[in-house]
């Protein structure tokens, strides 16, 4: 057991009325991530060992060709037995509702590790290569190609990483929901043959560790994190960045770099290069010293997952009290707990620290821009005729993301959004103001427009500035508003006035997954809350004009 380091917030939500209380004879206690591929859930079996369940969406159960190749794929993932993997334990391919259960690892993904503290030492990137080609060694031996290996589909705990949401991403990329030349991935990390939708073979995952290595040693992945269009052409046509990662990494990641997967190394040769740096030498092992200190304190030594929770009379754990942080899943665009299959999504990000910010605000500038669409998003790009398909995202980012779950949508009012609000109210023009002392107002009533797609609104500061400047954005697509990696948004019924309390709540038990500027007509509010959760920007929309100007009003709390 460890406590967890301030700031920082436990990566579990309560279950919503929506989410079921059993899966498979196992009790669910809390929601650990969701995503394009369904929602995992922190479970315990009967002797109260915590588990990761992951089930799978009505989308993917309702088609055939998936729950086949579902099966198929769980089959080869219980074979994986590597010890920088989380060993699946259970399955039920059969069910109504498809699901797997691997085992719990209490602790924060890559992606988290790098969005609080930053860019980690050389030394401790080697060793997290090694530690991952292993893991690739055991996932390519029992005939698996990860996909979707990625900072948010790795876990950090205190004696190395967890490769997770292997294996799954192939039932997906083979659904035929999915569409025809869609593929399962996450643009900054997919090679190029993968891109391109040509096959795959260890050598894609090999690509994907060498672009995981380059953002865990800058803090931002070689090919850049803008639009996924834009990072698939580099991927495909350029050279990696390698300009911001020290120079001792150079050559490893120029090799698992390369265009050609024939000229990649393998996993052995990975970890045989790593062993002969000097910087590891004869201390190969993640023992003393591997970790910085204060991503050390946050993730622990060898841990458990808190006390079980007590037992109710069927034996089962009656309710979740965690003792430790728990494992938040993906992303930033991307895949959750899978062992995503891909889900993305979690918890929010805790405060970080002043350098950690820092280090952030530095990633995020040059992170993708994605319309907000939280479960799945599939982008068809016009690059190399190739098109594919993002599941469970990111810092989470996230992001990325990547970023808490986003289950609802909004849609089209229709004749409500002509409905006045209430007695008194004057829309976009009385500022919504605090009724509880949770948050204090900030910047009120500010008037912004952005002239066209070359800017956005910068929500921290309550200004318009040039496209992917700021490190807490609203942007605008065609038709819709694009929000910043892990930020969460909530639209009520109605045009009525809105609280920051009114715009928390909401978040936690009706996130949207768009923001079209049709819905949002007659200035019908909406909520945006930042990545950290501390802050909240109540908007809305005055004018939106086709490849023209967008003009929204903006009122900002911060929490106290």
């Amino acid at each position: 057991m460890f406590a967890q380091p301030p700031g920082v917030q436990p990566a579990h939500t309560a279950l919503s009325a929506d989410d079921p209380h059993e899966i498979g004879g196992y009790r669910l206690h809390a929601r650990l991530g969701a995503g394009g591929m369904g929602v995992v859930y922190l479970a315990y079996t009967p002797g109260g060992r915590p588990i990761a369940l992951k089930a799978v969406r009505r989308e993917f159960a309702a088609d055939p060709e998936f729950r086949e190749r579902f099966a198929q794929e769980v089959a080869s993932a219980r074979r994986i037995h590597g010890l920088f993997t989380a060993q699946v334990v259970d399955s039920g391919e059969d069910d109504l509702t498809p699901w797997l259960a691997t085992a719990y690892v209490p602790g924060p993904t890559l992606h988290q590790v790098v969005r609080r503290h930053g860019p980690l030492p050389v030394r401790t990137v080697l060793l997290l290569v090694a530690g991952i080609a292993e893991a690739l060694q055991a996932i390519h031996r029992a005939g698996v190609v990860h996909r979707d290996l990625k900072p948010a589909n790795v876990l950090i705990a205190g004696d190395g990483p967890r490769v997770i949401d292997f294996g799954i991403a192939r039932a997906a990329d083979a659904a035929a929901l999915t569409g025809t030349g869609l593929r399962i991935g996450t643009a900054a990390f997919m090679a190029p043959e993968q891109a391109l939708g040509r096959p795959v073979t260890a050598a894609t995952d090999v690509f994907a560790l060498g672009a995981l290595a380059g953002f865990v040693a800058s803090g931002a992945p070689p090919f850049g994190n803008g639009p996924e269009s834009g990072a698939l052409y580099r991927v495909v046509h350029e050279h990696p960045d390698l300009a911001p990662v020290p120079s001792e990494l150079h050559d490893l990641l120029s090799w698992c770099l390369a265009k050609r997967p024939e000229d990649r190394p393998t996993t052995g040769e990975l970890i045989a290069a790593v062993h002969g740096h000097p910087l590891v030498g004869s201390r190969p092992g993640f023992t003393d010293g591997w970790l910085p200190r204060p991503v050390l304190a946050e993730v622990g030594g060898p841990a458990d997952a808190g006390t079980p929770p007590p037992t109710g009379p069927s034996g089962g754990p009656d309710h979740f009290r965690p003792t430790v942080a728990a494992t938040a899943y993906s992303a930033p665009g991307a895949v959750v707990h899978t062992p995503g299959g891909p889900y993305p999504a979690g918890p929010a990000e805790p405060e970080p620290a002043r350098a950690a910010a820092r280090a952030a605000d530095r990633g995020e500038r040059r992170r993708r821009r994605s319309p907000v669409v939280g479960a799945a998003v599939v982008a068809v790009l016009a690059c190399g005729g190739a098109a594919y398909w993002y599941g469970f995202p990111e810092d989470p980012a996230a992001g990325s993301g990547p970023g808490p779950a986003v289950t609802g949508s909004v849609t089209d009012p229709g004749a409500s959004t002509t409905s006045p609000g209430p007695s008194g109210a004057n829309p976009g023009t009385d500022p919504p103001r605090p009724t509880g002392a949770p948050y204090a107002p900030g910047y009120a009533r500010a008037r912004l427009t952005a002239p066209d797609s070359g800017y956005e609104f910068d929500l921290r500061a309550g200004k318009v500035v040039p496209a992917e400047t700021a490190p807490w954005y609203l942007a605008r697509g065609t038709d819709a508003f694009l929000l910043s990696e892990e930020s969460d948004a909530f639209v009520p019924d109605g045009n009525g006035s809105l609280t920051p309390e009114d715009c928390a709540r909401g978040i936690e038990t009706r996130p949207v997954t768009t923001l079209p500027f049709k819905a949002l007509a007659k200035e019908r509010p909406f909520c945006v809350r930042s990545p950290d959760q501390r802050e909240i920007v109540i908007v809305r929309l005055v004018e939106a004009v086709a490849d023209g100007p967008v003009t929204i009003v903006a009122d900002h709390f911060r929490r106290s």
